[in-house]
């Protein structure tokens, strides 16, 4: 990461993650509620999820175990053994996740309007969580691991190996919701706008947590 570690700062950064996958978490709580599609990365949890009567937290932990784990054999001597951290950050967002739901299961929409309230509110907390995410200077989200040892493997800028990583995942899940669900689940025009919103969310907030961050944490 980016973020000069240290020892003091550890505890302070850990809380900053928590919260982060905990915002993170209630985004994708909200916009499950919206009925309008999840994001991108969450379109294939939720697929499975309905397939195999699994929560989504759970799904969510098992794809992201994977997103994890095929770090290892893209990078080969290059991998960095400190990103296998990411899989107590995995099983903890996966747990959120259904926390969130659970917290926020009495909330329903009457109209197409307020679908798209929800589905607004997914976006920016998402945006937000993963603002902080990054502010915490610890480790990065599963899928984020796998587009940048692409990057480091093949010379290819992160935006385009992630809008194809994007890209794939949603077409993977539309083929899985076609074949085993008999339709299509999850993805929708709230996918679009997650993919196209939640990155400009995360660079409108990324200067004011930055500024709250080293408001925050104490100094090295």
């Amino acid at each position: 990461m980016k973020h000069q570690l240290t020892l003091k700062q550890l505890p302070a950064r850990c809380v900053l993650l928590c919260l982060g996958l905990a915002v993170m978490a209630l985004g994708v709580a909200f916009s499950i509620t919206a009925s309008l599609g999840t994001s991108p990365i969450s379109s294939f949890p939720y697929v499975t999820s309905r397939i195999s009567g699994l929560s989504v937290g759970t799904t969510t932990i098992i794809v992201n175990t994977f997103f994890v784990l095929i770090q290892i054999p893209i990078l080969r001597n290059r991998y960095q053994w400190f990103q296998l951290l990411q899989f107590p950050a995995v099983i903890v967002f996966g747990l959120l996740i259904d926390a969130g739901g659970a917290l926020i299961q009495g909330i329903t929409f009457a109209d197409y309007f307020q679908q798209w309230l929800l589905c607004v509110i997914g976006i920016l907390l998402v945006g937000l969580g993963v603002s902080l995410e990054v502010a915490a200077g610890l480790v990065t989200t599963a899928g984020e691991g796998v587009v940048l040892a692409i990057c480091q493997v093949f010379p290819v800028k992160f935006s385009t190996v992630k809008i194809a990583f994007d890209v794939t995942l949603v077409c993977i899940s539309i083929l899985t919701s076609l074949l085993f669900l008999g339709g299509l689940e999850g993805i929708r025009e709230g996918t679009v706008a997650a993919a196209v919103c939640v990155g400009l969310v995360t660079r409108q907030c990324q200067k004011p947590v930055k500024w709250v961050t080293k408001k925050l944490l104490p100094a090295g």
